[in-house]
């Protein structure tokens, strides 16, 4: 009992933190009728449904399919990471950066251990890492704070991609100078010739003459891959995004989503990370709560004053872009700087975005003599980048 609760307070930091505030909260303003109306239902809904399609499509392995057939037409060292930074970068802005990561890290290890290029792998993680990071700020659903602000908004996925596009187009050309700077146009020869299943096979589990390091081993695709579940999926997610775009009620999109996953993958709903729309409700709760208490509106408001895009990058160093979003939300109205702090707060230290220890307890685990290499890669790799684009934030603003 005591290891699990050890573990608990471990993974669900954020979420046991959260669910403490909003019970100190409750003494300040006891539980009634308005409770309801804090919780913020659109963002939870499309949270679910969002967060279930792609783990059907993650449960079946289409993302490392696509990985494996970008990897046929490497030719260079240069080449090889320019693919994996487009993995993340491009993923994530569908599929969530946490998930680009949770699938694309394993997987990028695994392939410079067969491409010999291990020395790269804690700056190619880094690039990796901050690719998922600015490419999910992109777009409306790459994010669960931005799903978030989206529907408190009210702003279309256009406008929401008008104001990110300066800072993920900036970033992706710093990654390709990276990229040009710091690897060579060394030959690759091991993905030549192959066939994507070829590959697949020869990453995941190499045959028997070849290296194999403890974390390649065949991926036990929990629901067999298959056309007609990609094309069904694939359904499911326009679904979603027509409930995100808000033409058809959340409510009908849940029920489509929840009874397609009944009939074709039912495992999904044991694979959910459910404390992150719990998160959520905590914190909405904490929130409503704090907005009645007298004097603490005027307070929060004071604090995060005329400029909330500074306030929400320094808040989010310390305890991360989702809860700081959450938080600010409810004593600020001037969205675009808001939007834009607590996605360039993603980068920095190597807590402003959760979905960044993902790659932390990846690369550690492979290489634990390097924790302290990686770290300090990861903290100057990304204060660069944050420097780059909060400059380019205050132009823009000017």
């Amino acid at each position: 009992m005591r290891r699990w609760l050890l573990n608990l307070v471990k993974c669900e930091t954020i979420l046991i933190v959260a669910a403490i505030l909003a019970i100190v909260s409750c003494f300040f303003v006891p539980p009634d009728s308005h409770y309801l109306s804090y919780i913020h239902t659109n963002t939870i809904a499309q949270l679910i449904g969002l967060m279930m399609v792609v783990c059907g499509f993650q449960r079946i392995g289409v993302f490392r399919s696509i990985g494996s057939r970008l990897l046929r037409h490497v030719k260079t060292e240069r080449g090889l990471v320019i693919v994996l930074m487009s993995l993340t970068f491009f993923s994530s802005m569908f599929i969530t950066n946490d998930v680009a990561l949770v699938t694309f890290v394993p997987f990028a290890i695994s392939v410079l251990v067969m491409a010999n290029a291990e020395k790269h792998a804690i700056l190619v993680i880094t690039l990796m890492t901050i690719g998922a990071n600015v490419g999910s700020m992109f777009t409306p659903i790459g994010n669960a704070h931005n799903l978030y602000l989206t529907a408190l908004t009210k702003k279309s996925a256009g406008e929401f991609i008008s104001i990110m596009a300066p800072y993920t187009i900036t970033s992706a050309l710093l990654m390709i100078v990276f990229a040009f700077v710091f690897f060579k146009s060394t030959n690759v020869k091991e993905f030549s010739g192959l066939h994507s299943d070829d590959i697949e096979q020869g990453v995941l589990a190499p045959s028997q003459g070849k290296p194999k390091p403890d974390e390649i081993r065949l991926m036990g695709y929990g629901a067999g891959f298959s056309k007609w579940r990609v094309l069904v999926y694939c359904a499911l997610f326009a679904i979603c995004l027509c409930g995100v775009a808000g033409w058809i009620p959340d409510w009908a999109m849940i029920l489509i989503i929840v009874i397609a996953f009944i009939i074709f993958d039912r495992h999904v709903f044991r694979s959910l990370d459910w404390a992150l729309p719990l998160t959520f409700i905590m914190f909405f709760i904490f929130i409503g709560n704090m907005r009645r208490v007298p004097g603490f509106t005027e307070l929060a408001q004071m604090w995060v004053g005329t400029h909330p895009m500074e306030v929400s990058i320094a808040s989010s160093q310390f305890i991360s872009n989702v809860p700081t979003t959450i938080l600010l939300s409810g004593f600020c109205d001037k969205w675009n700087q808001l939007i834009i702090g607590t996605n360039l707060g993603g980068m920095g230290t190597l807590i402003a975005s959760m979905a960044s220890l993902i790659s932390y307890k990846g690369i550690t685990h492979k290489y634990p003599h390097n924790k302290g290499r990686y770290l300090l890669m990861y903290t100057l790799v990304n204060l660069l980048f944050l420097a780059v684009l909060v400059t380019l934030a205050w132009i823009i603003e000017k």
